[in-house]
């Protein structure tokens, strides 16, 4: 990163340099790291480090960190940001938080909308599944429960022209599901767009209620993760996909529940211990 500082970088010590130098580098280490522990990292003092604090602007070194969270994307900089809003982590605070994150997804839920992802999925010739980066996780899961019913379900690959090659195969009368939850990647604006031609559907899962017009799909459904810098959780799209499992489930009928039955039988034959 190139932290942006009030003081001009010429007027500070080389040992203030050598600490800008290292959070510039370092950042998501610097986070994680105690003022003794960025001290004796960069062999200087521990009253260096909270010089160069105050001279910067800040208070002390707790508020250097909120200055460089504030200036600081990626992963590293929500986790941080999750941890510090407490004296310690405590995993039933957490769960409260993925219990009031499952609430704002509730509320923003379109039963409407809800139902046309589930006659989506159950009319579809085929339904193409693509996730990037934490999301795939997401297109696994979704994966897993929808080819236990009976499916037709693909798993596209992540990107390049791989992508290109799976997504060649999608056409009118399939479906292809997208995550999209902080901003629409390139691949997704791929999915979206190569639609207009082949002509299926699209139904994607987002992270925002408000989306510009060439970010939409067929359909959409919302599941909140967390504010922009907060850790970003999966419970809540997780839950989603379990709730849209359980409906086409339900919209089957007898030909999704036989296919579970089939599905349990053969395992009792073939893996009798399991």
């Amino acid at each position: 990163m190139d932290l942006r500082l009030p003081t001009p970088a010429g007027e500070l010590t080389r040992a203030e340099q050598k600490i800008l130098d290292y959070i510039n580098t370092n950042t998501d280490a610097f986070l994680f790291s105690s003022i003794g522990q960025l001290a004796q990292r960069l062999e200087i003092s521990n009253a260096t480090v909270s010089r160069f604090a105050r001279h910067v602007g800040c208070r002390d070194f707790k508020a250097l960190k909120s200055m460089v969270l504030e200036q600081s994307p990626g992963p590293a900089v929500k986790l941080t940001a999750t941890l510090g809003q407490g004296e310690r982590f405590s995993p039933q605070a957490w769960l409260e938080r993925q219990r009031a994150y499952l609430e704002t997804t509730i509320q923003q839920l379109s039963s409407e909308e809800f139902e046309r992802a589930v006659e989506a999925l159950c009319s579809a010739r085929r339904v193409f599944l693509h996730g990037k980066n934490a999301s795939s996780s997401m297109a696994q899961l979704l994966y897993f429960r929808l080819r236990r019913l009976g499916l037709q379900v693909s798993l596209l690959p992540s990107g390049g022209s791989e992508l290109l090659e799976g997504l060649a195969q999608a056409a009118e009368g399939d479906l292809v599901v997208l995550f999209s939850f902080s901003k629409l990647s390139r691949e997704g604006r791929i999915l979206l767009d190569h639609s207009r031609s082949a002509g299926y559907r699209t139904l994607a899962f987002v992270g925002r209620t408000c989306l510009p017009a060439e970010e939409w799909a067929d359909i959409s459904l919302f599941a909140y993760r967390g504010t922009e810098k907060e850790y970003h959780s999966m419970a809540a799209p997780a839950a989603l996909l379990d709730a849209l499992a359980v409906a086409v489930a339900e919209r089957l009928g007898t030909e999704g529940t036989e296919r579970l039955q089939s599905l349990h039988q053969m395992k009792k034959d073939y893996f009798p211990d399991g």
